[in-house]
């Protein structure tokens, strides 16, 4: 499919969800992007080397760290890829936060940060670099990057979208336009523009899709309209369960369908996502001691495990409510192929549409406008920390004065702005967005974990097989994809995804022992900090941790959490 006919790009469907948004909208938006670009402004002031640009010179307290760390994550793939799966699947979508996140927020929290923190490392392929040395070290960096500049484009397109139905400009200028004001505010500020604007975000996006899943509940009737309404709607009261998930996973068979979201989203994509993603870790490292580093992910699993009630129920409410929907989900479930000139991405925007009066309509617009930039800032300053740390410094410009990086960092981030501009218009050609990021996440994510874990738990792997396993764990996960998009395997949904997330992991593991027994593995001296048997447990914890008033101590607050999405998962599922 061309991008001339990407049922996101077309002109027709633009003009149909044109919102009609009055003076006081205006204003709340316009109000919105002065603080936003006053927050780069302030934070200016305080970046003096490039670790205030690139980690806000690791003083931040946790709870900031913590509201960063999730509203870094509530992008396009929250927002827009949630609703539309809640569009598309209904309730299975809980899975990506019950399942799909807050296990592994808190194993990252629990487990893993002690190492991140304790060996002072930069950015995530550092600490592959001291791990495994340079051969493992480019590959996750060149990944990571190439990663993040495709990923910014999903946030960037999305952010165009909402400038595009909300002004009437052209889809292109509204990209630019959007890309200018995120560039701003990270050049100014660096990654503290980014975390405290991520923290205003993550309250304006909560007052604006709160009142538009309330709102919407309403007009279907409340709680049992909407699952009335869903059980005669495509797709049946299935989608008011989250087991099997079927539909989702693509499985026919409902044990195949529990183990491949089980071990493809909630081992495998899950933990390889939250455990090893610099976008998130980076949000952690920029705390001032082990222990709030710790509270940061954990802080984060909070509100994550709540935030589908607002993010998954207004697409299951569009699905029911909109006439556009309805009859898209309708055409979608006679004809799979079928492409028209609305998608579940629509979902959302279709819907405040629909109920939202002018003012909440503003505050509305305003939260997706935070989503989107949250999500892209996030990539964006990621990104110019591994280009500027792990690739210009390392291989490029080593022993250069402070004052060097802190330019090219800021360089590139205009240079991943730019290239965002163009990968942004890949994403018009999927008609559910969490179809292309999880796609991503199978490639760079699955196996990177696989060679993370097992480097870090065992002693024995050797830096051959860091870099063999990453390879061949990301070539695994594209062969999956080659092979289901040319028709020799069929999996519809995200099961593709699943499959490959799961096949790369195996294939990662499997050729790094391989690899394993025929190199040399690294003296035990030299992995003090980076493998879990060779590093003290004073130098793994906080030596103020028995110190701390209950409600900040880590152990104690994953537990809880725990505790409470299992509950939630037991409740509704």
């Amino acid at each position: 499919m061309s991008l001339a006919d990407s049922p996101a790009l077309s002109l027709d469907a633009a003009s149909t969800l044109r919102l009609d948004a009055a003076p006081v909208d205006y204003a709340l938006v316009a109000l919105y992007f002065v603080f936003v670009l006053g927050i780069g402004l302030i934070a200016r002031s305080r970046v003096s080397s490039s670790v205030d640009f690139f980690l806000s010179g690791r003083s931040l307290p946790a709870w900031v760290t913590g509201l960063a760390f999730i509203s870094a994550n509530l992008g396009a793939v929250e927002i827009m890829g949630m609703s539309a799966n809640g569009a598309q699947y209904g309730f299975p979508t809980f899975n990506y936060f019950w399942i799909g996140a807050v296990p592994a927020m808190l194993f990252l929290g629990v487990v893993m940060m002690p190492f991140y923190y304790g060996s002072k490392v930069r950015s995530v392929p550092e600490f592959m670099r001291r791990r495994f040395g340079t051969g493992a070290h480019l590959v996750n960096a060149l990944s990571f990057a190439v990663a993040q500049v495709l990923i910014a484009g999903v946030n960037l397109y999305l952010l165009g979208t909402i400038v595009n139905v909300l002004l009437g400009w052209p889809l292109w200028v509204s990209v630019v336009a959007a890309a200018v004001v995120v560039l701003s505010y990270i050049t100014l500020g660096g990654l503290s523009a980014a975390i405290y604007n991520e923290v205003l975000q993550f309250f304006v996006i909560v007052a604006a899709l709160l009142p538009l899943t309330l709102v919407g509940l309403h007009r279907v009737g409340g709680w049992d309209g909407l699952q009335d309404k869903v059980s005669a709607s495509p797709g049946g009261a299935d989608q008011l369960n989250t087991w099997p998930g079927n539909a989702m996973s693509g499985f026919t068979d409902n044990f195949a369908s529990i183990m491949g979201i089980v071990f493809g989203l909630g081992f495998v994509l899950s933990f390889g996502y939250w455990t090893t993603n610099f976008v998130e870790v980076q949000r952690a490292l920029a705390t001032h001691s082990i222990a709030a580093a710790r509270r940061t992910p954990i802080i984060g699993a909070y509100p994550k495990m709540f935030i589908p009630l607002i993010v998954v129920i207004p697409g299951m409410i569009s699905a029911v409510l909109v006439p556009q929907m309805i009859e898209y989900k309708q055409q979608m479930a006679a004809n799979p192929d079928f492409e028209g000139e609305v998608t579940y991405n629509q979902a959302l925007l279709f819907l405040m549409k629909e109920v939202l009066p002018n003012g909440l309509l503003g505050v509305g617009l305003a939260g997706l406008l935070a989503a989107f930039m949250a999500g892209m800032a996030a990539n964006i300053s990621a990104f110019n920390t591994v280009f500027s740390y792990d690739l210009w410094q390392q291989y490029v410009r080593k022993d250069r004065p402070d004052g060097y990086y802190l330019r090219v960092g800021r360089l590139a981030t205009v240079g991943a702005t730019v290239a965002a501009i163009f990968t942004a218009f890949i994403a018009g050609g999927f008609s559910n967005m969490m179809d292309y990021l999880q796609t991503l996440f199978s490639f760079f994510n699955a196996p990177l974990f696989a060679t993370f874990i097992l480097g870090m738990l065992w002693k024995r792997m050797t830096p051959a097989a860091g870099w063999a396993g990453l390879v061949s764990g990301t070539l695994a996960a594209i062969f999956v994809f080659i092979l289901n998009e040319t028709g020799v395997t069929s999996l519809s949904g995200q099961g593709a995804s699943f499959v490959a997330a799961g096949v790369a992991f195996v294939v990662d593991i499997v050729v790094s022992v391989a690899v394993t027994m025929v190199t040399q593995p690294k003296p035990a001296a030299e992995l003090v900090g980076l493998v879990y048997s060779e590093t003290p447990k004073e130098q793994r914890t906080d030596p103020d941790a028995d110190t701390l008033p209950w409600y900040q101590r880590p152990v104690l607050l994953a537990g809880i959490a725990l505790v409470l999405v299992i509950a939630l998962n037991i409740i509704i599922g």
